[in-house]
């Protein structure tokens, strides 16, 4: 297939557009269709190596000469297996069918033959025009050619594609306008568009439109995206660019990737080392067979005669007796690689994933969201996580900015000061709100705590009123007045919204806009100020201006960052100017959003000879930004000061006690986001991610070119090292509980293991350069020492790029979470993928393994879900592969015995249905219900999560310790009976030790044994427990005394002749003992000698059960004190190009209205540490009430960090 360089299309002419074979507007997510679900789903499973060799094995069997067991035994299971994967995969492909006719089958209005025509969206077609709604999806990806609006803009919300919610908006040509909604008009426009082919850069575009003999340029604000909402536009036009797979929202979805986890790769390697060990059996077996045959066998032909295809030849015929005894053995043993395994594996992560479904502690009451597992193959994953990438906008933050503080002329407002000390003290349920009441346009969602401004303001302060004049006057809100009459405003920026919404609350309303006017309420009083001009703000200036007259005087508002502000003041202000960036100090350390405002006075003479350089500038057809840029520098100077403002970027409830928590499990957490640096940087304070006390500032990676991003890594590469050799002699002493780290490069130990850290910040352009081959492995060696590392300004590429750099070289389990499309293509790299369900979309959901409602909610989902899959998925496994060891095994002691003839020494009957009904179901209780601890000890000790990180749950050793235990087990249980009933007779002198009932007795051993082991196994009993552990006894006789009495199986009357016999009960008795007494034995051992994390923490839960968990509330994000880091503005570096221009000209004028409370602080008084955040002396030094003074000597009992 030729790929695609140009997209060259003709509105409204299909047959043009045909030759090109553009993609259709239908969307495909699943894999099969009715035809293709058998044959593909088969060959699909067959690939798994396991089933073809349980295909191999039922193959065999059917071969009378070599199988000494019915096909059955084989046959029954893997059908089983077959059968329940497919039907689970059937399932998963129907929910993605029904999404995608969902989708499919949304309602769109066309342009056929001059007329709308209501259509489905999979028949949308490129080149049609289609008519769009207030409120509606966006079908395709459209060129706007016209709207409601008489200057053609529109208004979109892109929670879909980027995470945000605040509007942005589009505006078509003037000619295309022009065509208005008169559908003969429209269906007779023959634009001829040419563009790019498909990309997934959501930022840009490029191409032109020809019409009427005349060529528009197209870029990217002329373009209404897939999956955008209409939003306060009564209707539009466009024509239709890209569809279906071509689609910018489809192209960053990225390709759909199989995951497995760990635990699956190493069953895999685990599987083929225990197929080499049956061939290796099979071949010793062989191998004696024939020398047994050779040396006895032969002379027993008249006994034992061989079978007529046998060669008489004593070698050549012993020869072909060994060969075919391979494959006997193959067939005999091959239970020791069970396919019940990979059923009862699908069947508990089914139910655990339900677990995760039901679970009412991640139930979002706000949203009436529950947790969902929308996989049911990753569960144990969820134990393993080590490295999490998340975004911030919609995941971390709830995107709500809201005014908490200000600095006016010097002075602070907004903190809450204690009546007795004077002290600032934190917000809490009792803390007085500031009553608006009397202000009629009040918000009833507006808070704020200091009433000193308001007295101010009604006391006439000049100073305060300036201040919020300013507020009210600078920026390019958009007001707009609902159905029932209440004012709201739609604004390019959160942070602007914010800003208008304080100064409405504090009686200085922004009611009007026209092209020419801004109209405010100040104070009750109607001020119309005519709207001169205004300087947008943009990513270079970092500021934004409006000039406006009132009552005659001339007066330039200006707003933007501290340095731009600060750099552009009038001289005199050195003590104002000091005093604003001790409170800027102040605010950034509490991770607030700040930014600093400034008046100047213009005469009329300056502001006439400004206005004509400022018109030759907006009328050059070259370089026009850089010199509007550069008359906006020649007025934007001599700025009187009036005070700063102070943002807060609202975090999700519970998001820093996630983090922190999160954090001394050992997990290292990346935020990958769009937004600016600055702005990111100041989340990082706000959640903890950055605190303080980091042993340096975070090292910035800003470099534009290759040269300067390495050499900026190669200096923090050497501050890293520089202060590990300062910290080696501490290092060496630190407990064994200091393991945040699992680096293996030269670096010994992490900056983490101390209670600092480093923390990195890298922008998006230098990004571009790190991910390159090159640099790659120097910015992961720096990234891998810090506790914090945060990506600004990269694209949804880029955020996969990263996740793919981590799993290739660090080989690490990782997880991805974020809320919108842009975040799809790293959900989908990730081992992991979490979609957080809310207001902001849900492209993330469809695309992840598990969606929750609310960040905090991941806490729970990881160390509680996460870790008991893990810790119940490996106590499965191991005890799995014991008892069938112990079982499989049997036979091969016993092939010493029967001239190695692949003479099973148990009831056919028994090993078909051994794993299915007498040991399957004590064990499937077990991997569903137990736990070592309860789950808010989980959370409270999240050290506890450590074991799966590392895999010392299971891992080869642990195999090789359950595989030898089960060895051992089968000698001991073949060699008890054996030597029991060798030569034995009853009392009457007759023999009792034939081969039916010798196999009985080893049976009954066997299934007593294991059920006594998964018994001592289990540590959390319920009912299911008991029911299944005794039930399976129960079921064992009753099955075996009613198979072979009822049905008259070959064992008929062997087991009930034993238990007739004492020597049967005392043979069970002393080989239960033998095999049980020597593993509780050493189980206290390890528990008193070594205890593990797990073990402590029993022991806390032992002496503390009626001990509750006291509510926590979000720890204080900052102590108070100082940042070392510069202070920047948050808001001017998050802020985007407004509606400047637009409200200018006259165009973005709307014709007519369109019809927990804050907690207290963590460990306050923590001496040098972070609030919200415990030093390690405090971990090592506290002490557990109810605990025996002996117990205290440990470390907190436990000797690991706890959150509260």
């Amino acid at each position: 297939m030729v790929k695609e360089i140009q997209r060259d299309i003709l509105a409204n002419n299909q047959q043009y557009n045909n030759r090109f074979n553009y993609a259709n507007n239908y969307i495909k997510t699943s894999k099969y269709s009715v035809f293709t679900f058998l044959p593909f789903n088969l060959f699909e499973q067959f690939q798994r190596a396991a089933n073809f060799y349980f295909l191999c094995l039922f193959i065999l069997q059917l071969i009378p000469p070599i199988s000494s067991l019915t096909p059955v035994t084989t046959a029954v299971p893997l059908l089983l297996v077959l059968s329940l994967t497919a039907l689970k995969d059937f399932y998963d492909d129907m929910q993605r069918h029904k999404t995608d006719r969902q989708v499919n089958n949304r309602k769109s209005q066309v342009l056929r033959r001059g007329y709308l025509v209501e259509e489905k969206w999979h028949r949308v077609q490129v080149g049609d025009v289609i008519r769009m709604e207030n409120n509606s999806f966006i079908a395709a990806d459209i060129l706007l050619l016209s709207s409601y609006n008489p200057n053609g803009l529109c208004y979109i919300e892109t929670a879909e594609l980027d995470g945000e919610t605040n509007l942005k908006v589009k505006q078509c040509l003037d000619v295309t306008n022009a065509l208005g909604e008169d559908e003969k008009l429209l269906s007779q426009f023959k634009g001829h568009i040419l563009c790019e082919p498909p990309n997934n850069n959501l930022a840009k575009f490029d191409g032109t439109l020809t019409w009427n003999q005349t060529k528009y340029p197209i870029d990217n604000e002329k373009i209404l995206l897939r999956g955008a909402v209409l939003r306060n536009t009564p209707w539009c036009y466009g024509v239709v660019l890209f569809a279906g797979k071509d689609t910018k929202l489809m192209q960053n979805s990225g390709r759909t990737k199989f995951k497995r986890t760990s635990i699956d790769r190493l069953l895999n390697f685990i599987i083929l080392g225990i197929v080499i060990f049956l061939l290796c059996m099979c071949f010793f077996c062989t191998v004696s067979c024939g020398v047994w045959e050779s040396l006895v066998g032969i002379h027993y032909q008249i006994y034992l005669p061989w079978d007529n295809l046998i060669p008489k030849d004593p070698s050549l015929g012993a020869a072909v007796i060994a060969l075919l005894v391979f494959f006997s053995y193959a067939i005999v043993l091959n239970t020791v690689v069970p396919i019940s395994l990979y059923v009862s594996v699908e069947v508990i992560r089914l139910f655990l994933s339900k677990l995760i479904d039901w679970d009412v502690e991640m139930y979002h009451k706000k949203s009436d969201t529950y947790a969902k597992a929308r996989t049911t193959t990753l569960n144990e994953e969820l134990g393993q996580i080590q490295y999490i990438f998340s975004d911030k906008t919609g995941t971390l933050t709830q995107n709500i900015m809201t005014f908490n503080k200000c600095s006016i002329n010097g002075k602070i407002y907004g903190d809450i000061l204690d009546e007795k000390t004077g002290e600032p003290v934190d917000v809490d349920e009792h803390s007085r709100k500031v009553d608006f009441s009397e202000n009629k346009f009040y918000e009833p969602s507006f808070h704020f705590y200091d009433n000193s401004l308001l007295n101010e303001i009604k006391r006439g302060n000049q100073n305060t009123h300036l201040f919020f004049r300013v507020l009210a006057l600078c920026h390019t809100v958009m007001p707009d007045h609902s159905k029932d009459g209440i004012l709201e405003y739609q604004a390019q920026s959160p942070d602007e919204n914010a800003l208008v919404s304080a100064a409405r609350n504090f009686g200085f309303v922004f009611t009007e806009r026209t092209s020419s006017t801004i109209t405010i309420q100040a104070v009750g009083k109607v001020e119309v100020h005519e709207l001169l001009c205004i300087l947008d703000f943009n990513n270079v200036r970092k500021r934004m201006s409006v000039i406006a007259r009132h009552q005659g005087k001339i007066r330039l508002y200006c707003k933007g960052a501290d340095n731009v502000i600060f750099e552009r003041m009038c001289p005199g202000q050195n003590d104002l100017k000091q005093e604003t960036q001790e409170h800027l100090h102040k605010f950034a350390s509490e991770g607030l959003r700040t930014l600093v405002v400034g008046i100047r006075d213009l005469t009329k003479e300056e502001f006439q000879d400004w206005k004509i350089q400022h018109h030759k500038a907006a009328v050059a057809l070259e370089n026009r930004d850089e010199k509007l840029d550069q008359v906006y520098d020649m007025i934007e100077k001599d700025l009187v000061l009036i005070g700063a403002t102070a943002i807060e970027d609202k975090l999700q409830d519970g998001v820093s006690q996630t983090i922190a928590n999160l954090e001394l499990a050992g997990i290292k957490i990346w935020v990958l986001t769009g937004d600016k640096q600055e702005t990111a940087i100041n989340i990082g304070y706000s959640c903890n991610l950055l605190t303080s006390d980091m042993a340096d500032e975070p090292f910035i990676v800003d470099g534009h070119s290759n040269q300067e991003v390495e050499s900026q890594l190669l200096n923090h590469r050497r501050s890293i090292e520089h202060h590990l050799s300062s910290f080696k002699s501490y290092n060496k002493h630190k407990d064994d509980i200091s393991l945040r780290t699992f680096s293996e490069c030269s670096l010994s130990h992490s900056a983490t293991d101390d209670e600092n850290g480093f923390a990195l910040v890298i922008n998006g352009h230098s990004l571009v350069y790190a991910l390159q081959p090159d640099l790659e492995l120097l910015f992961l060696g720096v990234a891998e020492h810090c506790s914090a590392v945060i990506c600004c300004r990269v694209t949804p590429l880029q955020k996969a790029l990263v996740v793919e750099l981590v799993k290739k070289h660090k080989e690490a389990v990782t997880l991805a979470i974020g809320d919108g499309a842009n975040d799809v293509s790293m959900i989908k790299a990730a081992d992991i993928g979490v979609g957080i369900s809310g207001q902001e979309g849900m492209q993330a959901v469809l695309a992840s393994d598990y969606s929750i409602a609310q960040f905090r909610y991941l806490e729970r989902l990881l160390l509680v879900h996460g870790r008991w899959s893990y810790y119940r998925m490996c106590k499965f496994l191991r005890y799995f592969f014991y008892k069938n060891f112990a079982f499989t095994l049997c036979h091969f002691w016993y092939a010493f015995f029967c001239g190695f003839s692949a003479q099973t020494v148990l009831d056919p009957a028994f090993i078909a249905v051994y794993n299915l009904f007498y040991t399957s179901q004590p064990v499937l209780a077990l991997a569903y219900f137990d736990q070592d601890v309860k789950p808010d000890l989980a959370v409270k000790h999240s050290r506890l999560y450590y074991p799966g990180m590392v895999s010392l749950s299971f891992n080869l050793k642990l195999f090789a310790v359950s595989a030898l235990h089960g060895c051992v087990t089968s000698f001991v249980l073949f060699a008890m009976p054996l030597g029991a009933y060798h030569n034995k007779t009853d009392e009457f002198g007759k023999v009792l030790s034939d081969h039916y009932l010798f196999g009985s007795v080893v049976a009954t051993i066997l299934v007593i044994v294991v059920t006594a082991q998964v018994a001592l196994d289990t540590q959390y009993w319920t009912i299911w427990n008991h029911a299944t552990i005794w039930g399976s006894l129960l079921l064992y006789f009753g099955l075996t005394l009613g198979y072979n009495w009822l049905i008259g199986g070959q064992y008929i009357g062997s087991l009930t002749t034993a238990m007739n016999d004492q020597t049967f009960w005392f043979v069970v008795l002393l080989t239960t003992v033998i095999l049980i007494l020597p593993v509780v034995a050493w189980r206290f051992f390890k528990v008193d000698v070594n205890p593990t994390l797990t073990d402590k923490a029993r022991l806390v839960q032992r002496y503390n059960r009626t001990r509750q968990k006291g509510e926590s509330g979000l720890p204080r994000p900052f102590s108070g004190r100082r940042s070392r880091r510069s202070v920047r503005s948050g808001y001017a570096f998050s802020h985007s190009e407004g509606f400047g221009r637009l409200i200018t000209s006259g165009r973005i004028i709307n014709q007519g209205p369109i019809t927990q409370s804050s907690m207290e602080s963590q460990h306050r008084n923590v001496k040098n540490g972070v609030p919200g955040k415990p030093t390690k002396q405090f971990y090592l030094s506290g002490q557990l009430s109810g605990v025996p003074s002996s117990s205290r000597s440990h470390k907190d009992v436990l000797g690991f960090p706890m959150v509260d």
